[in-house]
């Protein structure tokens, strides 16, 4: 039998870089704080948008599409009744360290590394998350708010909100 190959230690060298946050200027300069509850239909419309964008992403033709599209818009707003998000009041936390949504049922911790982009449609912004997504209506923003948030979204775009390896 052949010995096995024997790796000569490299030591403290061969050490990949640690990770480091690296954080837009807009991200570290605002910390957003509000609160949003949502109606039905304010839901819906953010599915039915979010929901187009996905089709066309996906280069799905008519009438495929719209059926896509009116389909997956009456589960989201079937959803939103069942598990009477309508009831809810939501406290959103944003900083350049993640997004803290907090409501009667519990505290979800999101990172950025979870946010795949954030989007902006008539209505407001969409945080699209791997897994799911979270609709920030305009009318809980105010100017300096919403402009904060655009620094977030293009910072978040440009990949500089996560932690990246330095070369």
């Amino acid at each position: 039998m052949d010995a096995p190959e024997m790796m000569p230690d490299l030591g403290a060298d061969a050490m990949p870089p640690a990770p480091i946050p690296v954080v837009h200027p807009p991200a570290a300069a605002h910390s957003l704080h509000f609160w949003v509850r949502y109606s039905l239909m304010e839901y819906m419309r953010f599915m039915w948008e979010h929901g187009g964008y996905l089709i066309r992403r996906r280069h799905i033709q008519w009438p495929m599409g719209l059926y896509l599209r009116i389909k997956s818009t009456l589960a989201a707003g079937l959803h939103f009744v069942l598990l009477q998000r309508g009831r809810r009041t939501y406290e959103f936390s944003i900083d350049q360290h993640g997004i803290v949504r907090t409501s009667d049922t519990g505290v979800t911790l999101i990172g950025w590394e979870d946010v795949a982009r954030i989007r902006t449609y008539t209505n407001g912004f969409m945080m699209v998350l791997k897994r799911g997504t979270l609709p920030i209506p305009f009318r809980c923003l105010n100017a300096k708010e919403v402009d904060a948030m655009k620094g977030i979204a293009a910072a978040r775009a440009a990949g500089e909100l996560q932690m990246r390896a330095t070369a």
